[in-house]
This record gives C-alpha cells, structure tokens and sequence, in this order.
C-alpha cells in the first residue's frame, strides 16, 4: 500500500477482542490508529477530537448501532470514509450499511487482506 501514511484509523466496537484484532491487522501494515472506542457516542468524541480519515465500525453495540453512527459520520465529516464490520452479513443489512453511507462492507471473521484491500480502494479514490 503507497500511501499507509495518510490513513489514520478509528476503530469502533464494544467487543475488546474485535478491536485488538483489527488494531493487530492494522499494526502489521504500519497504519496508524488514532484512536479506539467501544460506542458510537465515545467514538463521535473520538472522531472530533482525532480526525482520521477511515472508521472502522461494528453493526451490533450498544445503545447505537454501527449503521445509525456511519449516518452521523457520514453526514457530518464528508472527508471520512466509515468501513462497517459485522458478523451479520444478510444482504439487508449490507445494503442499509452502504445505504447509511459506508464505503465498504466487511463480515466477520475479518480477513486480513480483506481489510487491507478495503482501505487501499477507500484510500486510491480520494
């Protein structure tokens, strides 16, 4: 990937495991994590304050779901990209997360070149 160096990742899910797998596959490229949060209100902060380009976030948490926080995202700051992770992958639910204004959808368990693949399209295209 050319341009690691202008990606900087929020990663959003309230599952610990989930974030330290996606920290790890992040890590391992050299992509910048400019923070972390296990709710969509946290990670709204987060966003504000930390300014990545790419959030990665989760369908299923508590109080707001990954779909409705891509929403607010994508609505609020057009400079980022929202990629939505999930365990759910029915086609509904894929098509109401790119519906809600994500760039790419991702079923769990993630793939790592998946993801990398994923964040080289989002990156390439701005």
């Amino acid at each position: 990937m050319s341009d690691k160096a202008d990606i900087k990742v929020v990663i959003v899910d309230d599952s610990d495991f989930s974030r330290s797998i996606i920290r790890r596959m992040l890590i391992e490229e050299g992509i910048e994590i400019v923070g972390e949060a296990n709710g969509a209100e946290a990670a709204l902060q987060v966003i504000k304050s930390k300014k990545p380009n790419i959030v990665i976030t989760d369908i299923v948490m508590p109080e707001v779901s990954g779909i409705e926080l891509t929403e607010r995202i994508t609505k609020s700051y057009e400079d980022i990209s929202v990629i939505v992770v999930s365990s759910l992958s029915q086609e509904h639910i894929v098509l109401e997360a790119i519906g809600a204004g994500a760039s790419d959808f991702i079923a769990k368990p993630i793939q790592k070149q998946q993801l990398i693949d994923s964040l080289e399209k989002i990156i390439t295209q701005d």
